[in-house]
């Protein structure tokens, strides 16, 4: 176990940004092992085991985050005035079909976020809603900028794709 907790740290490390949630979860991690091992039945994959119990426990990471999206924060410039979210839904005052169709966006999105794959979400999450910075990414994952940016160009190929329907019919419910 101790050989696997470095390369479970750098695995944690790799898709979790903030440091405290990374310790967090390796700390889970390694005290459900302890606690698995004591049971009458011994775990036989210990490494597998580990990586999909560190899996699992960063999924569910990012599954509460995505219900702390702001959309409030700046997600794009446009003539010098930053986009949030916000202003690119239907108004709060524009009656119940625009409240339902502005549920509709935000769950649509969010659900397309979470079925991005791990390594793409995160440079995604982390560029767009976090607004770091490739070079910043870079440095704390130990991956390349061009990595980080394929990763990128490839999820927001992917959200595209995935919220192309639910765009035209919105565009389609303008005209």
């Amino acid at each position: 176990m101790v050989r696997e907790s470095g390369r479970l740290k750098r695995f944690i490390r790799r898709r979790v940004t903030d440091v405290a949630d990374a310790e967090d979860i390796l700390q889970d991690v390694l005290s459900e092992f302890v606690e698995a091992s004591r049971l009458v039945r011994p775990i036989e994959q210990a490494g597998a085991w580990l990586f999909r119990v560190a899996r699992n426990r960063i999924v569910v990471l990012f599954r509460r985050r995505r219900r702390h999206v702001s959309i409030s924060e700046p997600v794009h410039e446009s003539d010098n005035q930053p986009d949030t979210l916000e202003d690119l839904l239907p108004g709060h005052d524009a009656g119940p079909e625009a409240a339902y169709a502005r549920q509709v966006l935000v769950e649509e999105l969010a659900a397309a976020i979470e079925e991005l794959p791990a390594e793409q979400r995160f440079v995604f999450v982390a560029h767009e809603l976090d607004g770091r910075s490739f070079k910043e990414l870079a440095a704390e994952t130990g991956e390349s900028v061009n990595t980080l940016l394929s990763r990128k160009h490839y999820a927001v190929r992917r959200l595209r794709r995935r919220l192309q329907a639910i765009h035209a019919l919105f565009q389609e419910e303008r005209t």
